[in-house]
């Protein structure tokens, strides 16, 4: 999976999960509160996920730039 596309599914799982907290909230279902955080950190994980690849993949880019002009 792509970073961009990790980044979307985070954000779109974060946006559920706030929304399932506060309509737990709303009707007292804690079941549903918890289910709302688990889903609220699980995209905040693939959130850090596809920046994590965005930041390899620039510092991999970077070295191989560094490396072609070494070499010329």
């Amino acid at each position: 999976m792509g970073s961009t596309s990790d980044k979307i599914k985070g954000s779109a799982n974060e946006a559920i999960g706030k929304a399932k907290q506060g309509i737990g909230e709303a009707t007292g279902s804690e079941r549903l509160q918890g289910e709302g955080t688990v889903q609220e950190v699980k995209g905040k994980g693939q959130k850090a996920m596809g920046d994590a690849k965005d930041a390899a993949k620039d510092a991999i880019d970077r070295a191989a730039a560094s490396a072609r002009r070494s070499t010329e």
